[in-house]
């Protein structure tokens, strides 16, 4: 064992103890899968990261990110609380751009002031969700199928399927039954107005979709404080289907007392790019 640099990050929020929180560990090297896997699992976080020298040119860092009982190929907030911790421990990118290796390949983070965002990644799979799974995530939600307005594969590495509500209290109103869902990544959208789930907000609220996130977690279904695969390709999907503006603010964590903030943009050559704030909350070091 050997202390190692560490940092606890909570990301997509300004304000401490309000987004989701993370574990980076700023050096992983030496560690084995087994003995990231179990430090991930002690912290009982969503998930914890480890960065390693990168194995491919233009890449500054590799990442590693795991969550309780599994390493992920991408995940979102990893990716900007990762990135938000290896800037504040003095990281100096090679070019414009921070460039992440990790499962999924290479992944770009730009520096909007203090804000980052990650470009997202190629969607593995797309197009509408078999009628079979809708039916069944609308009795898992405890709604009805006509409750569903629209729907789709959501899937950049974790494999989420997607589906929007009528209106943000409706996404704001669920009480999933895990043992419906069981096995299922679900992610819901809203407008305040419109499972991740999401809704739209109405004209005039200071976002303009509710986000929620389930999947199975240790002791059953799990919800995700805030979630930046999921609004990742969520943005993809509404995007490309006409369903978002080319940007938006989706809020996500309101139903778990936080106060997550994604900020999602569709620049001129078709790059998605979601961003968020970050901020250190515990700083030291970890003996691992």
């Amino acid at each position: 064992m050997k202390t190692r640099p560490f940092q606890q990050v909570d990301v997509f929020t300004a304000t401490p103890y309000l987004g989701n929180p993370l574990a980076v560990v700023l050096d992983g090297s030496g560690l084995s899968t087994e003995a990231m896997q179990a430090f991930t699992n002690w912290t009982n976080l969503s998930e914890c990261t480890f960065v390693l020298p990168p194995t491919q040119a233009g890449a500054d860092y590799k990442l590693r990110i795991f969550c309780p009982g599994r390493e992920l190929p991408f995940a979102g907030h990893p990716t900007l609380g990762t990135c938000h911790a290896w800037l504040a421990a003095g990281g100096v990118p090679q070019s414009e751009h921070v460039v992440q290796e990790c499962g999924v390949g290479l992944v770009k983070i730009r520096r909007d002031g203090q804000r980052l965002a990650f470009a997202a990644p190629p969607l593995l799979k797309s197009g509408p969700l078999p009628e079979a799974d809708v039916a069944l995530i609308a009795r898992g939600l405890g709604v009805p199928r006509n409750d569903i307005v629209a729907h789709a594969w959501c899937d950049n590495g974790p494999n989420w399927r997607g589906v929007m509500l009528r209106s943000a209290e409706a996404v704001l109103a669920l009480k999933p039954d895990g043992a419906v869902l069981a096995g299922l990544d679900v992610g819901v959208v809203g407008p305040r107005g419109k499972v991740g789930v999401a809704g739209a907000h109405p004209q005039g609220a200071d976002t303009d979709f509710e986000v929620r996130a389930f999947f199975p977690g240790n002791n059953g279904l799990a919800e995700d404080p805030v979630t930046g695969s999921l609004n990742a390709a969520l943005a993809q999907w509404l995007m490309g289907a006409g369903l978002a503006p080319a940007r938006y603010v989706a809020a996500q964590g309101t139903a778990l007392g936080r106060a997550g903030r994604v900020y999602l943009e569709r620049d001129a050559n078709g790059t998605i790019w979601v961003g968020g704030d970050s901020v250190s909350c515990i700083q030291g070091q970890v003996t691992l």
